[in-house]
């Protein structure tokens, strides 16, 4: 709910709006355009209501409705995937047809309520404005169901089901971790489930560990299942050594929340030159990065990923729509990266990324 000042001697009315925040890309005849979205719009029709609430989800703190939130809450009666469609359909429109894929990555849909009180006219509760003009005789609040949000809220134990230790975990981390008996937890419905996981042994003391998914995958329509099968679709200027045949593909995936440009740009690089650095699996003792982005999220950009390095363009037009990349493992890799004075930058690789970006990525 958006926070308001109290209002003495007032029934506020708390309208439902739908918000959606996250990262939208579109495959096109002339390559990969990405957007990054927060916007909201009405959960029910309505003339009277303000449209959206506009810059107030990003601008003020919004906190939870607790069960001691005073006020009549109105029933949401729009389907949230329609309002998601209508997203989409308003960014695509300007771009270059046909779209060949699309993806939605990194999405948060929740349900803000923004408060109103009724006099003559409809009044902002925020700003203790008319919204309004003078409302007709016909209007009335009781047309409106109700609903009761304030008992939605649930919570889960941050103790190591392993061993019963405090788990580890920033505010907005899903992977926590337990430095007792090592090992990294991820919720699923009410519980924690263990995860696989995994880091690449870094050199320094200045190092810091983003996290990445990195999966293994089906894909239909296209023989990839290989290193040496990359270097021909991604047409690398490498001449094929016999033994790249025996490495298996996988894709890295950002663990992380990050500008749209940045996240496939890492997904891309990361992806391309197959890492092959021993695995180790142990938790690093330095600084880690959260890892924010659900794994759900990371199958999303799988194919994404794969139209990032097809070469050339006219091969991934033709040959994406059909293609169909199915999961069927994953673990979480803390990956090293040397902190700079600007930027974090992965040696092995000559990966950088500004350190403003990451300090941007818990904000998005």
């Amino acid at each position: 709910m958006l926070p308001h000042p109290a209002a003495e001697n007032k029934e506020v009315v708390y309208f439902p709006y739908w918000r959606f925040k996250g990262m939208l890309f579109f495959c096109g005849p002339t390559g990969i355009q990405q957007r990054f979205v927060d916007h909201s719009q009405q959960a029910i029709v309505s003339p009277y209501f303000p449209f959206s609430v506009g810059v107030r989800s990003q601008a003020m703190k919004i906190r939870f409705v607790t069960p001691d939130t005073e006020g009549r809450f109105l029933k949401p009666d729009l389907n949230p995937q329609k309002i998601f469609g209508n997203f989409e359909e308003r960014f695509g429109k300007s771009l270059p047809k046909p779209i060949i894929h699309q993806s939605h990555i990194g999405e948060t849909l929740s349900l803000i309520y923004s408060p109103f009180y009724v006099k003559d006219k409809l009044y902002d509760a925020i700003l203790d404005k008319p919204v309004s003009d003078v409302l007709p005789e016909e209007f009335s609040l009781d047309d409106f169901a109700d609903t009761d949000p304030r008992r939605h809220i649930g919570f889960v134990s941050t103790l190591c089901p392993n061993c019963g230790w405090d788990l580890d975990g920033e505010r907005d981390a899903l992977v926590l971790r337990c430095k007792n008996c090592n090992s990294t937890w991820y919720p699923v419905g009410r519980k924690l489930k263990q995860m696989k996981f995994a880091q690449i042994a870094g050199r320094g003391e200045n190092t810091t560990y983003l996290p990445f998914w990195r999966i293994r995958a089906k894909i239909s329509g296209l023989e990839l299942n290989s290193y040496a099968d990359l270097v021909n679709i991604a047409n690398l200027p490498r001449a094929i050594q016999k033994d790249w045949h025996d490495i298996a593909f996988r894709f890295w995936i950002p663990a992380f929340k990050v500008r749209p440009r940045i996240f496939l740009r890492l997904a891309s690089q990361l992806t391309v030159v197959q890492p092959q650095n021993e695995l180790v699996p142990q938790l690093p003792a330095n600084r880690i990065h959260p890892s924010n982005l659900p794994v759900e999220e990371a199958l999303e950009s799988l194919k994404l990923t794969l139209a990032s390095f097809m070469k050339p363009r006219k091969t991934c037009t033709e040959k994406l729509p059909d293609i169909k990349v199915t999961a069927k493992s994953f673990t979480l890799v803390y990956f090293p990266f040397n902190e700079e004075h600007h930027e974090f930058i992965q040696p092995d690789y000559k990966i950088a990324i500004s350190k403003n970006v990451i300090s941007l990525s818990s904000n998005l």
